[in-house]
């Protein structure tokens, strides 16, 4: 069976890009840096193999800030952060509030909390984490 591929743009329409609904975790990220690249008290993000992303309009219509490895993806006539590629450039971070299609995933969690905008109180029951969502344990040899 293969994914429903799923259709993202920007705010002005120019950059797009089409992504597999194949996500293998999503979380809303209340970190400073995320604050500030949204314009929002959070970032809704869904992440993805790097591969299962396609971007649909030339790669001149990207503002990329940051490195190959690691950078945000913006579009170049109007700003909109599309994705962020992370973790060494093998995953994509989709900003969720670009896509034009409904995910089958939604957020599980907030983190970053610890450095939340204290304009903003978090109203739902998800799990909040200070900093990154800890990684689950590995059980031990018995």
């Amino acid at each position: 069976m293969t994914d429903r591929i799923l259709a993202g743009k920007c705010y002005c329409g120019t950059a797009r890009y089409e992504v597999a609904d194949a996500f293998l975790y999503a979380m809303n990220c209340h970190c400073s840096n995320c604050r500030r690249t949204t314009g929002s008290a959070f970032k809704p993000f869904a992440g993805i193999e790097r591969s299962k992303l396609t971007l649909v309009s030339r790669a001149d219509d990207l503002l990329i800030y940051g490195t190959d490895k690691a950078h945000d993806a913006h579009c170049a006539r109007c700003g909109s952060l599309l994705y962020s590629v992370v973790r060494d450039a093998a995953y994509v971070h989709v900003t969720m509030g670009t896509l034009v299609d409904a995910p089958g995933i939604r957020p599980s969690c907030h983190i970053f909390v610890g450095s939340k905008a204290p304009w903003f109180t978090i109203t739902d029951d998800l799990p909040q984490h200070e900093g990154h969502m800890p990684s689950p344990r590995r059980a031990s040899p018995g």
